[in-house]
């Protein structure tokens, strides 16, 4: 509960004593590089693969002379939106994006960087934390879009090249059923992640107190508590909308 207490805290002192909006936008900037430029390659590959798999392994559990081959892809479809891009994704950046945060903001601390923004005056998680968490509630649902898009292509790639699956088929199940409300629901579930993840590596990293263990272990803790974070809003988000 004392954690609790102190993240609402935390939360709430970063609307307080607020500077200019140019520096918020200038800082937004850099930080949704360092959160999505960065994260490009490692999204790219995670999603084209789990895509491929995904599509190999639904094609082996589906083979049958009654079930229809396009079935493969609109199993792919609903699996890749509403879960594996969302929450996946945001689960790998949680290790990469969170842990970076989490050792930035502890290093600061240890070294007093932290302490001499606040003797000039200046409120430290008004202006390092909250355009981090910007950054992130921007640039994670475009992440998942990326990766959604990517996920289904590398299905499409494995099922054609494999001939599991042919790619008039594909498209067919891709286009079946459709449902618009199923990419609402993964980019608000991407803006959640990306406030979860952000947020919570902050919290963990602005108060570290120590030295340079107490950082390492303060990224390993703000990566444990993101990841089960986002299950556990993952879960809830599904009850409330589905």
């Amino acid at each position: 509960m004392k954690s609790i207490g102190l993240y609402v805290i935390f939360m709430g002192s970063l609307f307080t004593k607020m500077e200019t909006f140019k520096t918020y936008v200038r800082r937004t900037v850099d930080e949704s590089m360092l959160i999505g430029i960065n994260s490009l390659t490692l999204v790219t590959i995670v999603s084209t693969f789990i895509g491929m798999v995904t599509t190999v392994q639904t094609a082996a559990n589906l083979i049958s002379p009654f079930v229809p081959t396009s079935v493969i892809s609109t199993v792919v479809r609903e699996m890749t939106i509403l879960e594996l891009a969302p929450t996946i994704t945001s689960v790998v950046l949680a290790g990469k994006v969170g842990s970076n945060i989490a050792s930035e903001l502890g290093t600061m601390r240890i070294t007093e960087q932290i302490d001499a923004l606040e003797v000039m005056g200046i409120n430290s998680t008004s202006y390092l934390v909250f355009p981090k968490i910007l950054a992130a509630i921007i640039m994670f649902p475009l992440l998942v879009i990326l990766s959604g898009f990517l996920g289904l292509y590398g299905g499409y790639l494995v099922g054609t090249l494999t001939g599991v699956v042919s790619g008039e088929d594909f498209i067919y199940g891709l286009r079946l059923d459709f449902k618009q409300y199923y990419i609402f629901m993964a980019i608000v579930k991407a803006i959640v992640f990306g406030f979860i993840v952000a947020s919570v590596s902050a919290y963990k990293g602005y108060y570290v107190e120590g030295g340079s263990l107490e950082v390492g272990q303060a990224s390993t803790t703000a990566v444990t508590n993101s990841c089960i974070s986002i299950l556990l809003a993952d879960f809830m988000i599904a009850q409330l909308f589905l």
